[in-house]
């Protein structure tokens, strides 16, 4: 071995460790940031503009169970959970719930995502214009998360490993969507019920 190519051979090691590093890095501050989630407890805070530039703010969003979904175009299983995702939000949007799907696309790819989402009544923005750190380094799509009526999280998309259907989605959300909502505020803000 002549000593360029070695020198050359070393440089390619050393990038290749340094990307392996970053990347650990990166897989360590998102599941960091994910084992923070805990259900049970309060929800993290997130807001979101709109594909049609309103703002979607969980805090406002007090008395309804709010699923937040993280998906992009590119992801076949995305795609495939989207139909179910509508049609469960479709029956239900009247008894209390919020739906907000949040691409991951870059602000480049507006386009697609708007032409993605234009089947679907459920509202959508891009990461890009949204506050959802809270919720992790998202490191695979789809991830979905459920949010109670009192502002606790309910379903930590992060432990479970495939997309959302319609069985799934009754099983997880139709129970909240049933509890009473004057009382479980009132057990969240035992102010108000002095």
């Amino acid at each position: 071995m002549t000593g360029k190519y070695m020198r050359s051979t070393v440089s390619v090691y050393r990038s290749y460790a340094r990307l392996l590093l970053l990347s650990g890095l990166l897989l360590v501050n998102g599941a960091l940031a994910a084992a923070d989630l805990k259900e049970g407890q309060a929800a993290p805070a997130f807001n979101a503009v709109l594909l049609d530039g309103s703002t979607f703010d969980s805090a406002s969003q007090r008395g309804k169970v709010i699923v937040l979904n993280f998906w992009a175009s590119w992801c076949k299983p995305c795609r495939h959970e989207m139909p179910a995702l509508d049609a469960y939000y479709r029956a239900h949007r009247a008894e209390g719930l919020e739906m907000v799907a949040i691409s991951l696309e870059a602000p480049d790819e507006l386009d697609r995502v708007m032409r993605t989402m234009k089947d679907y009544s459920f509202p959508a923005g891009l990461a890009s214009s949204a506050d959802t750190k809270g919720y992790g380094q998202l490191w695979r799509l789809p991830v979905t998360f459920v949010i109670d009526r009192r502002g606790v999280l309910r379903f930590d998309g992060f432990k479970f490993a495939k997309a959302m259907d319609l069985p799934t989605l009754e099983k997880i959300v139709t129970p909240l969507l049933r509890e009473s909502t004057s009382a479980k505020l009132a057990v969240a803000d035992p102010v108000s019920s002095h």
